[in-house]
């Protein structure tokens, strides 16, 4: 066989089953033995789409997704995606093809360090120079994009190792377990916990595996422990629990602070710093408990007293058997605050009014989506809403970005989300910014014959970047732009389009596209001065109860 053959024998003996991109011909010979195996080409319509849909297969599965490109501008266009993986702590293959190596009559043309590039954003880069190293090499990559911190690989193939004969073959997998925490490290943690009158639990990104959360909702259950989550920590336990305070979508002042600031000891499951901070440390009396697979980076606002390290749900379920006979007293303060978050963030969702305010947007669409369906956010001001307004189920039911926090991910996140879990609903809600930079995988959603719902908030600017130039007294300027007929846009590539003109009609419509094959897109008027009225004034009032 050749070294391209090889390459796929290695993948497939990763069971990896779907590879997303966009072939050049550096990359013929690697396609011709990829149309001869079990593993499946998405065609995507841009390379940076196609990196969006591995890493969110990552996220979603915990293998890592397998994404292919060619040289010079393909392997460009995929840093987006690369450092979405990394911030992200996405499990995620990034493979580029490469002139050859040995021997060369073209100059530089197309030529990039494609390697030297990658090395800051990946956990490991490296160019192919010997087909024989390609079984080792695949084994080893693997296993990087998942221990530890998840996160994106990438290798290089040059042409001429592509087609290099070779007699090797794959090496055999395993399962690889992580180390556990120190029973002594456990134990402190606990009787920190014992000791406190205000312990809260936060769950961060790296908490959001399939393996920890069902442990996490043991825990909960067991102590009647109260917690919250970061963004990308939603649904890690169902926010429906009675100790579910929320999402911290807010840094500070927030109804959820009025807790953070009265414990004197969180559990911080999980918490990266590349989040935006759910809550700002000082050098008061609370403590943080840091428990994660690694240590903790420590700068101005985190700097946890005490760090349990190793497999997660291991501490979960060890910290839960060192709790078992300490009686934790009903929190009445945190049970008042609980109602007044009810009272404040769900009660008020503004459904008199049209075009719709961002909350009464999550409230219908919480509603009239199924309990088990995904949601997949692009990034705008509408993220914030969906962060603090939205009750997330079960893990990665809500799908955002809070670590590189780019545009264009949300509707390519959704295709690969529906490839995965093509027997739940799945819709993207998009920004008209944010669905425009990678509006063409539209095409992609319809060739795959996907059912699959995007809805479009349309306010025809940059509204975050607005509503922050405002806040900072600056005059409106530089963030208006035009926008296309999307009803007409839509059906360009053979989806459905729906505008939304009146009070009411949105949840109707939703309800018939859920229920209708196909791919549709939904256009729907969007009014961001809830902003200023809750963020700006209502939260600037807040009084804590004590």
């Amino acid at each position: 066989m050749n070294g391209a053959e090889l390459l796929i024998q290695c993948l497939e003996n990763e069971g990896v089953t779907t590879i997303f991109g966009i072939p050049g011909e550096e990359n013929l010979a690697f396609l011709e033995a990829l149309r001869g195996s079990s593993v499946r080409l998405i065609l995507t319509r841009h390379e940076q789409a196609a990196g969006f849909m591995a890493a969110t297969y990552g996220r979603l599965t915990g293998k890592p997704g397998v994404c292919l490109a060619t040289l010079g501008p393909g392997a460009t266009n995929f840093v987006t995606a690369v450092s979405y993986g990394l911030l992200g702590g996405m499990p995620v293959v990034f493979i580029t093809g490469q002139k050859p190596i040995k021997k060369s009559k073209q100059g530089r043309f197309q030529i990039l360090d494609v390697v030297s590039m990658m090395e800051p954003l990946t956990k490991f880069t490296k160019q192919i120079v010997n087909a024989g190293t390609i079984p080792t090499l695949v084994r080893d990559i693997f296993r990087i994009a998942v221990n530890g911190k998840s996160g994106p690989v990438h290798i290089e193939l040059p042409e001429d190792i592509a087609a290099e004969e070779i007699n090797s073959h794959p090496i055999e997998v395993h399962a690889v377990h992580y180390p556990v925490a120190n029973p002594e490290a456990i134990q402190q943690a606990a009787e920190l916990i014992k000791k406190a009158q205000y312990p809260l639990i936060l769950f961060g990104a790296a908490a959001n595996r399939q393996q920890i959360c069902p442990v996490a909702r043991e825990l909960i259950e067991a102590t009647g422990l109260y917690f919250f989550t970061t963004q990308m920590g939603k649904g890690v336990v169902d926010e429906h629990s009675p100790r579910c305070l929320g999402t911290a979508a807010l840094s500070d002042h927030d109804y959820l602070h009025c807790a953070i600031d009265h414990a004197d000891i969180i559990i911080n499951v999980g918490y990266d710093v590349v989040e935006k901070p759910p809550f700002f440390m000082n050098h008061g009396e609370m403590k943080v408990i840091h428990v994660n697979f690694a240590p903790a980076d420590i700068d101005e606002v985190y700097f946890p007293q005490h760090e349990v390290l190793g497999d997660i749900g291991h501490t979960l379920k060890a910290l839960q058997e060192a709790l078992a006979d300490t009686v934790l007293e009903e929190n009445d303060f945190f049970k008042r605050i609980r109602k007044e978050i009810n009272a404040h963030v769900f009660q008020d969702q503004g459904h008199d009014k049209f075009p719709n305010t961002p909350q009464r947007i999550v409230d219908d669409i919480r509603k009239t989506v199924a309990h088990d369906s995904i949601v997949s956010l692009d990034n705008g001001m509408y993220k914030i809403w969906f962060a603090r307004n939205f009750k997330a189920t079960h893990s990665h039911s809500l799908l955002l970005d809070n670590a590189l926090a780019t545009m264009g991910a949300g509707f390519p996140a959704a295709i690969s989300a529906k490839l995965v879990h093509p027997d739940k609903q799945v819709i993207a809600v998009c920004g008209d910014g944010g669905f425009m930079m990678n509006s063409q995988e539209l095409e992609t959603a319809v060739r795959l014959d996907q059912n699959i719902v995007i809805i479009i908030l349309r306010d025809d600017g940059y509204g975050m970047i607005k509503w922050k130039q405002r806040g900072m007294d600056f005059p409106d300027f530089g963030l208006d732009f035009g926008n296309p007929d999307f009803i007409q846009y839509a059906e360009s590539y053979g989806a459905k389009g729906h505008r939304i003109s009146k009070n009411g009609q949105f949840t109707q419509v939703l309800a018939t596209c859920l229920n209708t094959p196909g791919v549709h897109l939904i256009e729907l008027p969007v009014d961001y001065s809830e902003n200023d009225k809750v963020f700006l004034q209502e939260l600037k009032n807040i009084t804590c109860l004590l």
